[in-house]
């Protein structure tokens, strides 16, 4: 190798050693800067746990800048109308080529649509998606869908399905990003350790501590790993939550914005 293409290469390393050490250093200030919710998630034992994306502040994937991948704070846009969320997320099921999957659920929200994608074949929860109200795009959703789906999730579905999810991407149950304990099976055919009834006592918990007065529903939607559920205050549907299916975690929605309606 000779001198010149040597001291390249070094140079090449320093600056990608320094690029890692100052994207390390960024997302521990933003972290600390927002305090612990933004790391963190509930769990079952009102005790913190690890989520990196959780918080009921700016998610680290936008802020409150409102966008495609956040949906925050989307002020002064037009609701999407349920035919237009219902549209664009067949769009996104006939690009995954998939027959076993159909829309169940879709809920209007001022900052965007939400939509529970289930297997026709097992009646179990597949996947979440959200629709942008200005693109009128479906996208998977962050959070749990994401980082405990262990069936569907990744940031990618088209490339991740069938493949472990986020699981697998980030390297198992150590993953960085999934915020799931050593009890976690890779297997998705796993039983849930937590069960329905469980989710929704997790759930009433920490909305007692956090938020008083509401009310979690009684009818979780069971996912490969988690349930999701809304609740309610004064007979209104106010938010959503996430409880882990293994360790009871729970992880609350913070980018819809205010409920419009929803249909099955």
């Amino acid at each position: 190798m000779n001198k010149t293409l040597s001291t390249t290469l070094t140079v090449l390393a320093v600056l990608a050693l320094a690029g890692g050490i100052f994207f390390a250093g960024s997302m521990y200030a933003r972290a600390n800067a927002f305090g612990p919710s933004m790391m963190y998630g509930w769990n079952n034992k009102d005790t913190y746990g690890p989520s990196m994306m959780n918080g009921r502040g700016p998610s680290m994937m936008g802020g409150n800048g409102g966008n495609m991948m956040n949906g925050y704070n989307n002020t002064n846009l037009t609701p999407l109308t349920v035919d237009q969320a219902k549209a664009a997320a067949e769009k996104y099921l006939a690009n995954l080529n998939n027959s076993d999957l159909h829309i169940a659920e879709v809920m209007i929200f001022d900052n965007n649509a939400y939509v529970v994608v289930k297997e026709i074949s097992t009646g179990n929860g597949a996947f979440e998606l959200l629709v942008d109200p200005t693109s009128q795009i479906a996208y998977p959703e962050h959070g749990p869908n994401m980082m405990w789906n262990l069936k569907y999730g990744g940031l990618n579905h088209e490339n991740m399905m069938g493949n472990g999810g986020m699981m697998g991407m980030m390297g198992g149950n150590n993953g960085m990003m999934n915020g799931w304990d050593s009890t976690t099976p890779l297997d998705v055919t796993s039983e849930l350790t937590v069960t329905p009834e469980q989710a929704i006592e997790y759930a009433q918990k920490y909305l007692d501590a956090n938020n008083s007065g509401a009310i979690a529903a009684s009818d979780p939607i069971r996912f490969y790993g988690y349930y999701t559920l809304d609740f309610e205050k004064d007979g209104k549907i106010i938010g959503m939550l996430s409880v882990n299916g293994y360790s009871g975690q729970v992880f609350l929605h913070t980018w819809h914005g205010n409920f419009i309606e929803e249909t099955k």
